[in-house]
C-alpha cells in the first residue's frame, strides 16, 4: 500500500471527520464530499485514492457514528495511521474494511506530503528516503477480516468454506 499522508492532530473527532448534519445520507459517495469537512472542507478534492490519513492521539474520538469510518473510505483513503484511536471507531473501521494502523509517536516520523508505503506483513512504514517506522502489527485474524473487506464479507465467505 503507498500513498501520500495527510496529516491531522490530537483528539480528531468523529463530528471533524463527517459534521453531523449529514449523517441523515446512507451513500458512501456524498458521505465522502464531506470527509474531514471539520478541519479542511475541500479535502475531498484534494486527496487521492490510496493516499493515508496520519493522526495523533485518540483519532476517532466523540459519538459512534458508522458514518465517519464510511467517509473516510469513501474519499479513497488506503489507511489511517495513529498514535491511539477511540475503541468504537477502530471497530467500525474494522466492520467495513478500513486498516487502521497503531504506531505511537508516528506524527514525529511523518509529515505532510509525505510520500509512504505501508508493509502490512512485516510490520513497516516506510518514507521514500528508505527509512522505516515500525507499527504494531496486526493479528492475522484482522488482517483476514480487512483482505475480505471486511466483517460482513469475512463471515459470508467463512460461512461459505
Amino acid at each position: 500500500m503507498r500513498g501520500k499522508v495527510w496529516k491531522f492532530g490530537d483528539d480528531i473527532d468523529t463530528d471533524i471527520i463527517l459534521p453531523g448534519r449529514y449523517l441523515i445520507h446512507i451513500d458512501q459517495k456524498i458521505l465522502s464530499k464531506h470527509c474531514m469537512e471539520g478541519i479542511d472542507s475541500e479535502f475531498y478534492k484534494k486527496v487521492s485514492k490510496g493516499d493515508i490519513i496520519v493522526g495523533g492521539k485518540n483519532f476517532g474520538c466523540g459519538s459512534s457514528r458508522e458514518h465517519a469510518p464510511i467517509a473516510i473510505q469513501g474519499a479513497g483513503i488506503g489507511a489511517v495511521i495513529a498514535e491511539s484511536f477511540a475503541r468504537i471507531f477502530y471497530r467500525n473501521s474494522t466492520n467495513i474494511g478500513m486498516p487502521l494502523l497503531e504506531a505511537s509517536g508516528i506524527t514525529k516520523f511523518l509529515n505532510q506530503g509525505d510520500e509512504i508505503e505501508i508493509d502490512m506483513k512485516n510490520g513497516f512504514i516506510i518514507k521514500e528516503d528508505g527509512s522505516k517506522y515500525e507499527f504494531k502489527n496486526l493479528p492475522s485474524f484482522m488482517l483476514n477480516i480487512l483482505e475480505k473487506g471486511g466483517l460482513i464479507e469475512y463471515l459470508k465467505k467463512k460461512n461459505l468454506e
